[in-house]
């Protein structure tokens, strides 16, 4: 047997692959393009993950049967209901000899699971969401943070993470807005990048998602129609996908929404033409979760599954999640019909089981890991949870009652202080699977609080108003419950008709006392904070801060944790108008033409610090921008450098700036460094008149801020010769040193 071709380790994976194809029969070669989502049904409670699901998955699952012909994937084995690591490390070694003993050729089955607040699974590490990761500004924490998620994955036999989350938000009512990284691009791009690397580095293939447009729906409804133009789709959604892929990242999930009319499931000027052809891309695409039968059930843009799996298929997407419905039998059907070709099949089973030849899946004696004892929540890990949520958190505003005075009498309200689920987004697990235990530690921030200082504790009401009363300063903790399709107030499918904090008639009840109050917001979106800029003491922002966030808060009431958090997402003023990111045209800002005023309360990239920084000795070369920072106060902090392009004339309308560049500079007390910039040309690219990535010359502006309201230093460049375009091998980012 083990001459064999596609048995031979030593040969090249296309002969391996292409001999191994040509063995199979058209039932085995589409078995290696469906999952199998076992034990959901009696797992997940009466309402299940997502509102289709009971209606989608099967009740009673035919395993012997699913598996005779071989398996693509297995599905959440790990994250479906509470497990314990080392039994569920046993449990999937046992599925994956039964998968390989069932199909003639013995080949197991690629596992997936969800990872974007870690590894979604009983007792592991509970990180801050994407939104924190954002708020960091931090890379090289959130590369530290992947390897370390998947190194945790890869022992027990998981193979393919859910992540990283590329869409860049464009309405923070967006239930998903919690796990986007933000509302800029390039921001996107250097956090999804980094959590790429890290998977990798791990032996775990990321899959970015989602392919394309989901974030721009319309209202912010989830799954709802986008109706966005090609440039904003080209300059804004589509760059952070594209760096990622250039990466290395090994798979594409498709996005539920329909782009113009179009759902990506159904794309080949998506799936094809854009991502493989023009851009390169040689791994897998997988549907999200139902994606294909939805083109036929939600989108009716197909008859019957046999016709959405054919949709499907020519479009590009080779496997099908969570379970099999329309690439099992419905697609068999339609090949054998004459209505799809069976090249197409042959085509993604290519790319499915070349993956599984780089995983050593097509190698003889490949065996599932099976660890004695598993620890997913580690020392370590806490400690980089903690590291990362520190960094997160972003001091607002500060009239210098932060940090708290150890004399001061201090007032603790609010019920989410004393409820760890504040600290969750909706893919931890607690959160996302109905009735799910918290599994690992999770400190409130009541509790953490009492572990640095002395204070009071009311949850509501009028024993809330009587603490806040009696003390020097009131502390009141607001914020949002995670939960999936409305079992909360942010998550998927829980999505916002308007921006006023929930429990804010708390808030209001406090303010009347004239104690001074801190205003603590622990959500899953920036939501509204117009009125009351004057009128909160401070204003503290964490975005579900995870295991470790009450520590991380609770520091930085107290001052043990200088804030070097930054505003990934604008906060808006008002609850009740439609929220804007940044990234505007002229237009998009206030002007005699509208009596609507769009200018946020806090900027993009925006943060307040316990100490202070000078930036000196500014200065330019052409497209190298520099300057020295220093701290000029008597504690360790970290400023956030941003770098800002503004094209004043373009042949069509630009935003009036955008984030090109950035650096976290960490001093201590009278600490000086320099940071430099090393901008290529090609960065000022955009999507011209005729509709391709162009380089335009002219002059540009190069601007040095603390955000995008607060610009420090601008400088002047040239772009000479003439206009050109530029492929996606060509884009380029801006160099960062900090010496």
């Amino acid at each position: 047997m083990r001459d064999e071709p596609w048995r031979d380790p030593a040969r090249p994976a296309e002969e391996r692959v292409a001999d191994l194809v040509g063995k199979m029969t058209l039932r085995e070669k589409l078995a290696q393009l469906y999952g199998v989502w076992l034990g959901e049904s009696t797992s997940d409670g009466e309402d299940g993950v997502a509102p289709f699901q009971h209606d989608l998955v099967a009740p009673d699952l035919n395993w012997p049967e699913l598996i005779k012909n071989g398996l693509g994937q297995l599905t959440r084995p790990f994250g479906s209901a509470p497990v314990e690591p080392a039994a569920g490390a046993a449990r999937l070694a046992g599925l994956q000899e039964e998968v390989m003993a069932a199909g003639r050729f013995g080949i197991p089955a690629v596992v997936h699971e969800e990872c974007s607040t870690g590894f979604m699974t009983h007792r592991a590490t509970i990180y801050p969401t994407p939104l924190a990761w954002g708020a960091a500004w931090a890379p090289e924490l959130v590369e530290e943070m992947a390897a370390t998620i998947g190194a945790g994955m890869h022992a027990v036999g998981v193979h393919q993470a859910l992540a990283p989350v590329l869409d860049v938000t464009r309405d923070v009512r967006w239930g998903r807005t919690e796990e986007t990284i933000g509302e800029d691009p390039h921001l996107v791009t250097t956090i999804g990048v980094a959590y790429v690397r890290g998977l990798r580095s791990a032996g775990i293939m990321a899959t970015l998602k989602h392919f394309v447009g989901y974030s721009a729906s319309r209202g912010a409804r989830n799954f709802g129609p986008v109706a966005i133009g090609a440039r904003e789709l080209a300059d804004v959604l589509l760059p952070p996908f594209l760096a990622a892929v250039r990466a290395g990242a090994e798979s594409v999930m498709q996005a539920y929404a329909d782009v113009d009319g179009v759902p990506p499931a159904a794309s080949h000027a998506l799936l094809t033409e854009l991502l493989r052809d023009r851009w390169g891309f040689e791994g897998t695409v997988v549907s999200d979760y139902f994606g294909v039968t939805f083109l036929e059930t939600q989108h009716q843009i197909a008859a019957n599954p046999a016709q959405a799996a054919a949709l499907a298929l020519a479009a590009g997407l080779d496997v099908e999640l969570p379970n099999v419905r329309a690439y099992g039998t419905p697609l068999l059907d339609a090949v054998l019909a004459g209505d799809t070709s069976e090249s197409l099949v042959d085509r993604a089973a290519t790319r499915v089981l070349k993956q599984k030849c780089a995983l050593g899946m097509l190698d003889p004696n490949w065996e599932s890991p099976l660890p004695a004892t598993v620890d997913f929540d580690p020392p370590e890990a806490r400690a980089l949870a903690r590291r990362i949520a520190e960094e997160s958190v972003v001091l607002l505003s500060n009239d210098g009652v932060l940090p708290l005075r150890d004399e001061a009498s201090i007032a603790l309200v609010g019920a989410q202080a004393d409820t760890a689920s504040a600290m969750l987004g909706c893919y931890s697990f607690p959160q996302h699977i109905p009735s799910a235990p918290e599994g690992v530690a999770i400190q409130t921030l009541r509790e953490a609080l009492a572990g640095e200082a002395s204070f009071t504790y009311a949850e509501d009401g009028e024993e809330a108003v009587a603490a806040a009363r009696r003390a020097d300063v009131c502390v009141v903790a607001l914020g949002d419950e995670a939960g999936l399709f409305g079992r909360g107030t942010s998550g998927e499918g829980t999505d916002a008709a308007n921006l006023r904090i929930p429990g804010v008639e708390l808030l209001e009840s406090v303010l009347e006392t004239g104690t001074p109050v801190v205003l603590v917001l622990l959500t899953g979106r920036p939501y509204a904070l117009g009125p009351y800029l004057d009128r909160c003491a401070a204003i503290v922002q964490a975005f579900f801060p995870g295991e470790e966030g009450g520590s991380a808060v609770s520091g930085v009431l107290t001052g043990r944790v200088n804030p070097s958090g930054r505003l990934p997402v604008s906060v808006p003023a008002d609850p009740f108008a439609a929220p804007s990111s940044y990234l505007m045209p002229p237009l998009g800002r206030l002007n005699s033409a509208s009596s609507v005023d769009p200018t946020p309360a806090f900027p993009f990239g925006y943060g307040l610090s316990f100490t202070t920084f000078d930036w000196t000795d500014a200065i330019a070369d052409g497209f190298t921008v520099s300057v020295t920072v220093t701290n000029t106060g008597s504690v360790a902090g970290a400023d956030v450098v941003q770098l800002y392009l503004h094209d004043p004339v373009a042949q069509v309308t630009r935003p009036v700036m955008r984030l090109i560049g950035y650096a976290k500079v960490r001093l201590a007390p009278g600490e000086s460094r320099r940071v430099s910039f090393a901008v290529p040309e090609e960065v000022a690219a955009f999507t011209g008149l005729a509709g391709k990535r162009i380089v335009e010359p002219g002059v540009v502006e190069l601007r040095l801020a603390a955000s995008s309201d607060d610009v420090r230093h601008a400088f002047t460049a040239t772009i000479s010769g003439p206009e050109r375009e530029i492929g996606p091998s060509e884009e380029r980012e801006v160099s960062v040193t900090v010496g």
